[in-house]
């Protein structure tokens, strides 16, 4: 890695994570897991360790939860949860596969200073929950309710945008969408049903319009500081548009990860104390 440069500010950032452990694939809940497809822990391990070491490297503060085993998908720390204020809205997840992720990321958040919100309606946390210019973008479709949202608007009391997500292969807002700094975004289009994608235009006119063949690696499931983006290192087209803005970028290999249905902002819950 060479150092980000650029006349672009960084925002300090600290992150929960998930050492992927007990990885595999064992069941089918999203379009991209294939349980007859062998999968390797130790591979996960060695990528996700490649995605550790270069937030710490941005100079992050990277916390960890400790993996269950069992819970092959706990890796994905960012469905643990949605942090704002000191305050974190635990998740009730769509399959049973994944349900006592719920619990063990609460149990979490309240041993590490948060005030937990036990969720009364189904949702996936921070992967259809994202912050944008003080408000929540919030996804719904296939694995967040629409209810949850009220939720959000209770606890947090911030605008919450409603977002519907219509392609089972982008089935989290976080793998069609990426927060690049405070007021700038960029999306696939063709994620999102017609009434969402006015809404996203009316808001960032000057978004950045990802193509499918860079989201379909999850290119768009990446993260940042406000000047350097983490992103899937194949997405090379995202890659070049992010430059093109100003921003610094860091490519990294994900392609176990991705045998489970996610990517580099799956593995990364923000914590905002």
């Amino acid at each position: 890695m060479t150092a980000p440069a650029g006349g672009r500010t960084p925002k300090h950032k600290t992150v929960l994570m998930c050492r992927p452990e007990h990885f595999t694939v064992s069941s089918t809940i999203n379009v991209w897991m294939d349980p007859s497809r062998p999968t390797s822990a130790d591979r996960a391990v060695a990528q996700w360790q490649t995605l550790h070491d270069a937030y710490t490297w941005l100079g992050y503060d990277v916390e960890l939860i400790d993996p269950v085993a069992g819970l092959d998908d706990m890796v994905y720390a960012a469905n643990g949860g949605f942090t704002l204020d000191g305050h974190a809205y635990g998740a009730k997840f769509t399959y049973a596969e994944r349900e006592p992720e719920g619990p063990a990321y609460m149990e979490w958040f309240a041993a590490n200073g948060f005030e937990v919100h036990e969720p009364e309606h189904v949702n996936e946390g921070e992967g259809d929950m994202l912050l944008s210019n003080g408000a929540i973008l919030a996804g719904h479709g296939f694995r967040t309710s629409l209810e949850s949202h009220d939720e959000l608007r209770r606890i947090f009391d911030r605008e919450v945008v409603s977002l519907r997500l219509v392609d089972p292969r982008f089935y989290h807002l976080d793998t069609a969408m990426a927060i690049l700094d405070d007021e700038s975004v960029a999306y696939l289009p063709a994620a999102f049903d017609e009434a969402s994608l006015g809404e996203l235009e009316r808001r960032y006119p000057d978004a950045i319009l990802v193509d499918e063949a860079d989201a379909s690696v999850l290119g768009l499931n990446s993260f940042g500081d406000g000047r350097t983006m983490v992103i899937a290192q194949r997405a090379s087209g995202f890659e070049r548009q992010l430059r093109e803005r100003g921003f610094e970028t860091i490519g990294l290999d994900l392609s176990e990860l991705l045998l489970g249905g996610g990517g580099i902002k799956c593995c990364t819950l923000e914590l905002r104390r």
